[in-house]
């Protein structure tokens, strides 16, 4: 190919998908360890269900595999980066203003990286895509 410029076009959504299956794998995680202690390095009963943390690790649970299929993306990522906005005002901004010093920086990621999904939609690999499509495979 002559253009390698040519490539982004073609690779943008394809590479939206993977961002977002990536992070989606990443939160489902987060979720898990809040709920059932797993993964840890030390062990760790995981949070009560009751709590703000254990109901935030359902959440995530529930859905964060709705975000890795790719499915009702922009709903789901709107209601992520709440979460995640709220997390952060509630638990990370009093104790200091910057991220790097409250410990709020994958927090600030999670809520922007979900706030561009609320824009970009899901990519070319969902299920939204494939919906839009007719049940058509993506090219």
């Amino acid at each position: 190919m002559s253009n390698p410029n040519a490539l982004f076009p073609i690779w943008a959504p394809r590479l939206l998908s993977i961002l977002r299956m990536v992070v989606a794998v990443n939160f489902i995680s987060h979720g898990t360890q809040k709920v059932f202690g797993v993964p840890s390095v030390t062990p760790f009963p995981g949070f009560p269900l009751s709590s703000v943390l254990g109901i935030a690790g359902i959440i995530e649970m529930v859905f964060g595999p709705f975000l890795l299929l790719g499915l009702f993306t922009r709903p789901i990522a709107f209601l992520l980066c709440g979460e995640m906005a709220a997390a952060y005002l509630r638990t990370h901004l009093p104790q200091n203003v910057w991220p790097l010093l409250n410990g709020g920086e994958i927090t600030v990621t999670y809520c922007f990286l979900f706030l561009y999904f609320v824009a970009a939609g899901g990519g070319s690999w969902s299920l939204d895509s494939l919906r839009q499509r007719g049940g058509r495979p993506a090219s």
